[in-house]
This record gives C-alpha cells, sequence and structure tokens, in this order.
C-alpha cells in the first residue's frame, strides 16, 4: 500500500480496504459454516482481515485533520 497526502485518493484507499475486509468478512463465514473446513485457509484469511482493519485504522487516522493545540 503506498502512501498519499491527497484525501482524495486516501479516501479511495479506504473505500477499497473495507470492502476487501466485507468480503473477507463473508468468506470466513461461508468457510466456517462448510463441513470440511480448511483451518489454515481460514487462520490466513482471519490475519488478512486483521491486517486490513489496521490498514484502515491508519488512513482513518490520516483523513483527521491535525488540530492546533
Amino acid at each position: 500500500m503506498t502512501e498519499s497526502d491527497d484525501p482524495a485518493v486516501l479516501a479511495r484507499q479506504l473505500a477499497e480496504l473495507r470492502l476487501e475486509h466485507r468480503d473477507l468478512d463473508a468468506a470466513i463465514e461461508r468457510l466456517g459454516q462448510a463441513s470440511d473446513v480448511d483451518e489454515l485457509t481460514v487462520k490466513r484469511l482471519k490475519k488478512r482481515k486483521l491486517w486490513l482493519k489496521d490498514c484502515i485504522a491508519r488512513l482513518e487516522s490520516a483523513l483527521i485533520p491535525d488540530e492546533p493545540a
């Protein structure tokens, strides 16, 4: 992921990450309901989902303007 100071670019990246996070959530849910669950795949998807959550938090923080003290 590339860092940018342009709020429009950050907002677009944030939207893409949120979409991927939501898609991963749905995929993990589907895999959890399957009878032949591949635990390693589920674990990797959950790890990716946590990484995305961290990226989303960083981008949200970058979009908040600094307030003077």
